[in-house]
């Protein structure tokens, strides 16, 4: 894990962030336990209470969960669950202006279709 410290994203969210990509790179595997609030704000240097809001959000959106007296734990269908969000946001920060984008452009489905198919085949 990596903080930036200067950025004016909060240390929580990238907390979040961090785990939340380490979930889905399998990094932590479903059902594993991850590195507990005081092991984190040890190693990098952060209050603990803001490690564990970072952790919150990861429970409330039902990627991780706490085991009391045993530690925090990334729930089995957690990496699915990140897939499906990115999958969404994806659609939401590119396809829709790439498809609106098109249109302004007068190019069909099929044309589009065919610039996606070339974007693939390229490196």
């Amino acid at each position: 894990m990596q903080f930036n410290f200067n950025s004016t994203e909060p240390i929580y969210l990238q907390v979040a962030e961090q785990i939340e990509e380490a979930i889905f790179a399998r990094t932590f595997a479903e059902g594993e336990q991850i590195p507990s609030t005081t092991e984190i704000s040890k190693e990098f240097h952060i209050n603990p209470a803001t490690v564990l809001k970072g952790m919150n959000i990861l429970v409330d959106a039902n990627l991780i969960e706490k085991r009391r007296g045993v530690g925090m734990f990334v729930i089995p269908g957690a990496q699915g669950r990140i897939v499906e969000k990115r999958r969404n946001q994806f659609y939401d920060d590119y396809v829709k202006n790439l498809v609106s984008e098109a249109r302004k452009l007068h190019i069909t489905k099929q044309e589009l279709a065919e610039l996606i198919e070339r974007g693939f085949s390229t490196k």
